[in-house]
Order: structure tokens, then sequence, then C-alpha cells
């Protein structure tokens, strides 16, 4: 298995998980994971997405979690927001393609973008992520094989690399604001990144 950040996220951590029997790494904010083994990955998410990607042929799939920067007056494509998307889904596909998946016989499914933190809904940043992540595979001709992006609430995601199963909790009441928060606070620590470099995708 193979993990790492898009920033000073830390490392995913792992668990296990009685009820599925399984060990499960949970992803935060930041984080992305890919793995060769039947482990479950696993993230909570408000007004952030999570591509999950798998290559059936190769045996290998990966999760990741990221937010789009607000973009202040620029909302063009080489803005401050899209290099970070994209800077975000490279780094999740170009560690797949290292392991042995193409592009090719790829399939994603996708998540989150709801709004359900006020800062953050106000700017558009969950619609924004939403249309980012579909667009970006497109471009990429990554099939996304399933979707469920924006609505008014957050999303527990749980997701089997090794069938490409995905179970999606819709949380309309949160007991409590931990996710919100370490959303928010993401957000912020976004505004410091520096993004002034290239990652190059592997053909």
């Amino acid at each position: 298995m193979w993990t790492g950040t898009s920033g000073d996220a830390g490392e995913p951590s792992i668990y296990f998980d009685a009820r599925l029997n399984t060990e499960v790494a949970k992803i935060f904010p930041g984080q992305y994971f890919v793995t060769d083994r039947d482990i479950v990955l696993a993230t909570v998410l408000g007004s952030c997405v999570a591509a999950c990607i798998r290559d059936p042929v190769a045996g290998v799939g990966g999760m990741n979690h990221f937010l789009l920067p607000q973009s202040v007056g620029d909302v063009s494509p080489a803005s401050r927001s899209a290099r970070y998307g994209t800077f975000a889904m490279e780094v999740l596909i170009n560690r797949l393609l290292r392991q042995g998946a193409r592009k090719q016989t790829m399939e994603a499914k996708v998540f989150g973008g709801g709004s359900v933190i006020p800062d953050l809904r106000a700017a558009g940043v969950g619609e924004s992520n939403a249309r980012f992540i579909v667009d970006y595979l497109g471009k990429e001709g990554i099939q996304v094989a399933a979707k469920d992006l924006l609505d008014e609430c957050a999303r527990k995601i749980y997701f089997f690399p090794s069938s490409g199963r995905v179970m999606v909790k819709k949380l309309r009441q949160l007991h409590n604001d931990t996710v919100l928060a370490r959303e928010l606070d993401y957000s912020r620590q976004l505004m410091l990144v520096d993004l002034s470099g290239k990652v190059e995708l592997f053909k």
C-alpha cells in the first residue's frame, strides 16, 4: 500500500473494523491512499470531494480527499484553485499508474461537494469541487462509473478497491462539528500552499 498527502496533512490512519471484519484506512482532507490489498478506504466528506479510482485488471485502487481553495477574482482554468485540484488528482493517478494501472482500464466513483459549511457554501466551493472532479476525469478519459455529488449533507464513504463496491451514508445531522471544523481548517491551510511546481502525469 502507498499513502501520501498533497500538503501537510499527515498520514492516513489504519484500524481494524470489527463490523466489516477488515482493516480500514481512514483518509483525511489532503490525503490519498493506494493499495493492492483487500482493505477498505474510508472518509467523511462535507464540501470536499473524493475520487475512488480502481483498475480491476491491474488489481489496484485508491482514494483521495481534497478541496479546491477559494478563488479570489480569478476563475480562469489556470487559476490557483484549478491548479490545486489538478495536483490532487494527478498525485493519485500517478501513484496508480506507477503500480501498473492504465487509464484505459480505470474506473472512478466520485462523492462529496455538499453545501454543509456556511463559509464555503457562500463561495460555492461544493459546487466547484463537484464540477471540477467530473470535468477532470472526462478530460483524462477515465470512466465515471458512479457519482453522488452536491446536496446539503455530509457523507461517510467506504470504498472496497478489490471489488469496486462503495457504501455511502448520508449524514443529515452531525452530532458534533468535528468534520466541519476539520474541513474549514483545511480550507484555511490551503491559502498557504505553494503550487508553483508542476506534477507531470505518466503516459
